[in-house]
């Protein structure tokens, strides 16, 4: 994909995606028919209350669950942040025990600390070479004070797939909360399976071609959940503030376009992964892959290039015309070593060396051609 200049080509999907066509078109249209207020009375609030029912009703028929489970939020890391609150307020106050993967997203791991630093007990799980968390170190760490676990679905540096289905059935022997960040993966891979594992989904709009500023919290069992406000009117008690029903509109437009595809993608986003490892291997150019072989988002590829800082290849690429992150963009800017990288047992050095490239619908074969022969350019100076 260009930028407006038409010079770029982008790759970095894991941070944001261009919308949609048909979404910014059903994102006009609802701006202007569908203004009014979702929880007015009169006509005009009512017409958006019906377009908002039915966007909840198509969220909830993509993720197989009630569309009372759907609530609405400005985005993942909201909706990460109220899913704790949440499973903390449907808990009694001894239960003050929780478990976290080392590789969460910011949103997660900051309200975790505060939450450390208030009283809660942490544990934070140990990680495997490819990065998927340590199985045993999770079924050890659980207790009758475990409130919830909190583990992403993928990881938005490195892509690796977390094994959810065994995670759940160890947290349902203990009775805990389970929370699953599914940014990464929502309507990339099927999820439906994944929200009858869990308590909690977190999805974002502008990572599936939606707007920014829009997504959801799921809650499939939300029944058995306490608000963490009390005497809340919108979103059923859990999320204030006058709803944006254009943009869930947009959002959910997009969300199905993408799932809709999601299997064809899915195939041709591997066949340009493997084009491109194929044609940085014959360069016979030095480089590792960050990941695991089986358990892996195609759409997300992270690579290292021994002897060159991860900062300095991004920003050759960007000169040569490439948009390429060196991890997430919420920490982008901060001087740290990816976590993510030091989580799996890598050296700071090699932290630093660390790329991520991610992949999506505009992406072609010959942007991968062009990529590789620029990457071989910047890694010719070592």
């Amino acid at each position: 994909m260009k930028d407006g200049s038409d010079l770029m080509i982008y790759l970095d999907y894991a941070a944001t995606t261009p919308m949609d066509e048909e979404a910014i078109d059903v994102f006009s249209q609802a701006s202007r028919r569908f203004f009014g207020n979702a929880s007015s009375l009169h006509d005009i609030g009512s017409e958006s209350a019906r377009l908002l029912d039915m966007s909840r009703r198509q969220l909830a028929e993509m993720l197989h669950i009630k569309k009372e489970g759907v609530i609405f939020t400005s985005g993942g890391s909201e909706s990460n942040m109220l899913a704790i609150d949440t499973f903390i307020a449907s808990k009694p106050a001894w239960q003050n025990h929780l478990i976290v993967s080392r590789t969460e997203h910011a949103s997660i791991a900051n309200l975790i600390c505060r939450l450390e630093r208030s009283g809660y007990e942490v544990t934070y799980l140990r990680h495997g070479e490819d990065g998927r968390i340590n199985i045993e170190h999770l079924r050890g760490a659980l207790s009758e004070k475990t409130c919830l676990v909190i583990v992403q679905h993928v990881n938005s540096e490195i892509g690796v797939i977390q094994p959810i289905e065994q995670i759940s059935e160890i947290v349902r022997e203990h009775q805990a909360f389970l929370h699953v960040d599914c940014v990464q993966s929502f309507a990339k891979l099927p999820l439906d399976e994944i929200s009858g594992l869990c308590d909690g989904m977190s999805i974002s709009s502008h990572k599936v071609y939606g707007p920014k500023g829009t997504g959801a919290v799921i809650f499939p069992a939300i029944h058995q959940l306490r608000a963490p406000i009390p005497n809340i009117t919108h979103e059923f008690g859990f999320r204030p503030g006058t709803v944006d029903v254009p943009s869930i509109a947009s959002f959910v437009t997009a969300a199905k376009n993408s799932a809709n595809i999601s299997e064809k993608e899915l195939e041709r986003i591997s066949m340009l992964r493997k084009q491109l490892i194929q044609q940085l291997t014959e360069r016979k150019m030095g480089f590792q892959i960050i990941g695991t072989k089986t358990e892996q988002l195609p759409h997300i590829l992270a690579l290292t290039f021994p002897g060159l800082q991860g900062q300095y290849v991004m920003l050759e690429l960007n000169k040569k015309g490439f948009a390429v992150s060196t991890g997430s963009a919420c920490q982008i800017g901060k001087q740290e070593p990816s976590k993510t990288m030091m989580a799996i047992g890598k050296s700071e050095e090699e932290a630093h060396q660390f790329i991520r490239l991610s992949f999506g619908k505009h992406t072609t074969a010959d942007d991968i051609e062009k990529l590789a022969d620029c990457l071989e350019g910047i890694a010719s100076i070592r």
